[in-house]
C-alpha cells in the first residue's frame, strides 16, 4: 500500500482528537476500561501498528499518542463533572441521553479538551471538534458541536473571551 504524500495526511493533533472520540465512543459502548481502551488503540490503531490500515477501518496512523491518551483520560476521569456542564449547556428538551453515541463522545473529548491545563486556545479545540463533527455528521449537530463548545468554554476558560464577547 503507497502512502499519502505528506502534505495530504491528516494533522496529527487532529488525527489524536479522531481518535480519542472513536475511543470514548468504544468505552461507552463496550464497557470496557479506559486504560484497556488506550492500550487497545496505541497497540492496534495508531502509529506504526496502524500504518497498514485506513480510516475507514478505524486506523489512526498519524495521531499524537500522547494527546490521544490525555483526552481520554482526563474524559473518562471526570466524565461526571464534564458531564455536568455538558447537561447545563445542551437545550432543556435536549438530555444527554438523546444525544447520538457518538455525538456525545465528540462532546465529552472536546469538553475534556477545554478542560486541560495548558492547552491549546478554545477557538482551535473548537475548530478541530467541529472539524471533526462535519465528518461523521451532514445535518445540525456540527452547529450544536459549535453552541455547546463555545458555552463551555466560556464557563471554563473565561479569560479568552473579550469582555464585549461575554453572553
Amino acid at each position: 500500500m503507497t502512502r499519502a504524500p505528506a502534505a495530504s495526511l491528516p494533522r496529527r493533533r487532529t488525527a489524536a482528537r479522531l481518535a480519542s472520540v472513536q475511543a470514548l465512543f468504544q468505552i461507552e459502548q463496550a464497557g470496557d476500561p479506559a486504560d484497556q481502551v488506550i492500550d487497545q488503540f496505541l497497540r492496534h490503531r495508531l502509529g506504526l501498528a496502524a500504518e497498514a490500515g485506513s480510516y475507514e477501518e478505524g486506523n489512526v496512523p498519524e495521531a499524537e499518542t500522547a494527546l490521544f491518551s490525555r483526552i481520554v483520560r482526563a474524559a473518562t476521569e471526570g466524565q461526571a463533572e464534564r458531564d455536568a456542564l455538558l447537561v447545563a449547556a445542551l437545550p432543556p428538551d435536549w438530555p444527554i441521553g438523546r444525544l447520538d453515541p457518538v455525538l456525545r463522545s465528540l462532546l465529552r473529548a472536546g469538553i475534556a479538551e477545554l478542560a486541560m491545563k495548558g492547552g491549546p486556545p478554545v477557538r482551535v479545540v473548537i475548530n478541530e471538534y467541529l472539524d471533526i463533527a462535519h465528518g461523521f455528521f451532514w445535518g445540525d449537530e456540527p452547529g450544536l458541536v459549535n453552541g455547546v463548545l463555545d458555552r463551555i468554554a466560556r464557563t471554563l476558560r473565561p479569560a479568552e473571551f473579550p469582555a464585549s464577547a461575554k453572553g
